[in-house]
């Protein structure tokens, strides 16, 4: 089992960089979801989707609580095996993350966009247990992110089979 234990200025730097990723990631995301207000108000959605201003405070709270997660992992003292499985997945997620407003906002492939939220929702479970082994709190702080995501997943599917024209 690895022992180094992280001074200050290292988990401070560590959380810094984990921070700087998620919120990267949310800005690739936001880039592609430029026109996304607009697009999305020209959807037929069912009446519980949720008003298109509430996504911006949710995904930032949401990639808050994915950094101070991953940073807890980071800095766990446990095997190294472990924690790079843990690691990767969590960067694996990430990437999906920002594929995701690609496909549905920037391309308008809602098929793609659903069949690619499937797989992020997997990534994000796979990533919930790898850290459930390493840090279970690290675990639980993704417990919203896991929710938010199968709830945009039915989304997806609804706004997908509502709007072949724009989202075919």
């Amino acid at each position: 089992m690895n022992q180094t234990v992280l001074s200050r200025t290292q988990q401070a730097v560590g959380f810094a960089g984990w921070l700087i990723l998620c919120f990267a990631t949310s800005a690739i995301g936001a880039f592609a979801s430029a026109n996304a207000r607009t697009f999305y108000a020209a959807l037929l959605r069912p009446t519980w989707a949720p008003p298109g201003w509430l996504f911006g405070p949710v995904w930032s709270a949401l990639f808050l609580s994915m950094a101070i997660a991953v940073w807890l992992v980071w800095r766990s003292q446990r095997d190294h095996r472990s924690k790079s499985i843990a690691l990767w997945l969590f960067v694996a997620q990430l990437a999906a993350n920002a594929l995701w407003s690609w496909l549905f906002f920037a391309w308008h492939l809602g098929g793609a966009a659903f069949t690619e939220v499937l797989l992020l929702w997997l990534l994000i479970a796979c990533t919930i247990g790898a850290f459930w082994r390493i840090r279970p709190v690290a675990s639980l702080l993704l417990a919203p992110y896991l929710l938010w995501v199968t709830f945009a997943s039915v989304l997806n599917w609804v706004l997908w089979r509502a709007n072949p024209g724009l989202l075919g």
